[in-house]
């Protein structure tokens, strides 16, 4: 039995974007910006589903959770980079890299399995509208978001153990922006391919098949939606669902492109670029494409606006 002379790891290096110094601040200045929009709109959705009493709905319910999730998965990948861009610093400790690595992975394995769950109610709202009341009752949508959140926490956790209980063998320098998951497997010095196995398990059960289900639930829906006869109300359903399904395809497919990939294909310098769309773009388009841009949520914002003592001293001085 060989020996592998190892030592400990009490902090990691990122090396970032620092191969690209010019277009670093570029990238900077995009996240920052992307990362406020997608706090706001985020966080002005949670506020509107839980003030507004006309959005107490299984849709809004299910959004609210999204939005709560993605403030979540931005805030654990993203700060980090943009504060280590603002203090010079490129390092992390080990206790930190664990838990960034297991707060991205648990967000982002639990928003795969909670799109999935938002297509099949869209699919019973459009399908069945008339039992949609009591397929989607509380109860439901309660055991829905838990099954979820659990499902997304415990993969999260089996990979986060399963990756860093390996030896490192010296090795410290993090060809990412952020402790991913692939980025830190490369530093291991003993064979993977376990690991390896494990993760392209979780990845099938996570990406490929909730996909799945999303696109026979669309397909249902785009079939059902066919048979409206107005012409505005059809376009208006086609354009929903090519919105949800733009932002479904953006998530899933750079996901997919990265964990599904062989792993003989070395491509850490494109992973890079390819997390910053479904880390930083995907949760800022979500409450835009899925809610800011209903009625519904407008009328709601409307509504809240005109009880603030605030709004409605602004609109008299300015009459």
């Amino acid at each position: 039995m060989t020996e592998t002379n190892c030592t400990i790891i009490s902090n990691f290096i990122f090396l970032g974007f620092s191969h690209y110094p010019k277009v670093e601040v570029v990238i900077f200045a995009l996240c920052l910006l992307m990362y406020l929009v997608t706090l706001l709109g985020n966080v002005i959705l949670i506020s509107v589903s839980i003030l507004d009493s006309h959005l107490h709905t299984p849709m809004y319910f299910f959004l609210s959770n999204l939005s709560f999730l993605d403030i979540w998965y931005t805030s654990s990948a993203l700060t980090p980079m943009l504060a280590n861009v603002v203090t010079k610093k490129s390092t992390i400790s080990f206790s930190g890299c664990t838990v960034q690595m297991y707060f991205s992975l648990a967000m982002g394995s639990t928003e795969c399995v909670l799109l999935s769950m938002m297509a099949y109610d869209r699919y019973v709202a459009i399908c069945f509208p008339l039992r949609y009341p009591i397929i989607m009752n509380k109860r439901i949508c309660a055991h829905i978001a838990a099954g979820s959140w659990v499902t997304g926490s415990l993969t999260a956790l089996v990979e986060t153990i399963s990756v860093l209980q390996l030896p490192l063998c010296g090795k410290n320098i993090i060809n990412h922006f952020t402790c991913e998951i692939l980025a830190v497997l490369k530093l291991v010095c003993v064979d993977t391919s376990m690991v390896e196995l494990l993760m392209l398990v979780i990845s099938i059960l996570l990406l490929p098949v909730p996909m799945l289900l999303i696109c026979v639930s669309y397909a249902f829906i785009l079939s059902n939606i066919l048979r409206i006869s107005s012409a505005d109300g059809r376009s208006k359903a086609f354009s929903t669902c090519a919105a949800h399904l733009t932002v479904v395809i953006l998530f899933y497919g750079t996901a997919l492109s990265m964990y599904l990939k062989p792993s003989a294909v070395d491509s850490q310098e494109i992973d890079k670029f390819m997390a910053l769309l479904y880390v930083v773009l995907t949760p800022m388009l979500n409450p835009i494409i899925y809610s800011l841009r209903n009625k519904e949520v407008k009328m709601a914002v409307k509504r809240l606006l005109v009880r603030n003592p605030l709004y409605a001293l602004f609109l008299s001085s300015s009459k």
